[in-house]
């Protein structure tokens, strides 16, 4: 257990008859760290998050949060604060009413309300705000503003729930980082779940997968991508995923049932052992779909690669850069 956030051994069903959303999901994040949380739909993200901040209780396993254990807490015990998709900022208040919402219900008196809801503002550069209303706000000073009203509340550890998805790509990215360092400047842990690789694998200090309710594999967004432990993790991390194909196809070792190789990691050269079915240019680089013996293949080119579809090509892999997988998708190192 650490000062930050710890989930052990957390398993949830919806209903006495239904499957599991969580089995077994055990993860740490201590204080100054970001963790963020990704998988398919359905692989038990919003679950994880509902019984972290409360809204949701666990069948088995604990919760614990800042060294004492809140697994029987209700939400409004627990020093957790959630920040919403889209921000949930209430419209017809202005940013101080909106910041000092959670305070104003608990009856904390107006004027320590007052100080604290100026303090955070002075402390995410936002003070100059406080008299607008939401519909006055750039997409990032909606996103401080919703920050503010999570910290004033002076919580161990914030719960975000798709906090970016609202936004369009350029101030999604711009929001990206200023919300990496304003979590890291404030020095609490974060719980992070999000759909988008991007916003994860840049944003946070450890990325976890989860399929099906367990936990894949937890690392930095590095190690997943050069070592996934599994072929799930393979493939699902990355853009495009790692390509995998049946044993026998590049060299494996023994118990080998599939073999993956990144796309950055095949090169096209003069040949007829593939065929190139589709190109897609990017304008940094290009990306070419090849048929190789009834699998398909797909290489990340540089941007001036002269190859079309319909091409006749050869390709090479490193065997350096070959992973291979058992019969259970695990990893063989």
């Amino acid at each position: 257990m650490t000062g930050g956030l710890a989930v052990d051994g957390l398993d949830f069903s919806y209903g006495k008859a239904g499957p599991r959303a969580l089995s077994g999901v055990s993860l740490d994040v201590p204080r100054g760290e970001v963790l963020a949380v990704v998988g398919p739909s359905g692989s038990g993200k919003s679950t994880l998050l509902r019984l972290v901040c409360g809204l949701l209780r666990p069948s088995a396993g604990r919760v614990a949060v800042g060294g004492s254990d809140v697994t029987a807490a209700p939400p409004e015990r627990r020093p957790v604060a959630m920040v919403f998709q889209g921000y949930a900022l209430f419209p017809h208040l202005d940013v101080a009413a909106n910041i000092a919402f959670g305070l104003a219900v608990r009856r904390v008196p107006r004027a320590v309300r007052t100080a604290r809801v100026r303090e955070v503002a002075e402390a995410l550069g936002i003070a100059q705000l406080l008299r607008r209303k939401p519909s006055e706000l750039s997409g990032g000073e909606r996103q401080r503003v919703a920050l503010a009203r999570a910290l004033v509340r002076d919580p161990v550890a914030f719960c975000l729930d798709e906090p970016l998805s609202s936004l369009d790509p350029l101030l999604r990215a711009a929001a990206r980082r200023d919300l990496g360092v304003l979590l890291r400047h404030e020095g609490r842990c974060a719980l992070h779940v999000t759909h988008d690789q991007a916003e994860a694998m840049t944003l946070a200090d450890r990325v976890a997968v989860l399929r099906d309710g367990r936990v894949e594999q937890v690392g930095t967004p590095r190690e997943l991508y050069d070592r996934p432990a599994t072929a799930f993790v393979a493939s699902f991390v990355g853009s495009p995923p790692m390509n995998l194909l049946p044993a026998g196809v590049l060299p494996g070792p023994p118990g080998a049932v599939r073999v993956g190789v990144r796309a950055e990691h095949v090169r096209l050269v003069p040949g007829s052992t593939a065929r190139v079915d589709a190109v897609e240019d990017l304008g940094h680089e290009r990306l070419a779909e090849v048929s190789v013996g009834g699998n398909v293949l797909v290489a990340r080119l540089p941007r001036d690669t002269a190859v079309r579809p319909g091409d006749t090509v050869g390709w090479e892999v490193g065997l350096a850069h070959v992973h291979a997988f058992d019969a259970f998708g695990r990893a063989l190192r």
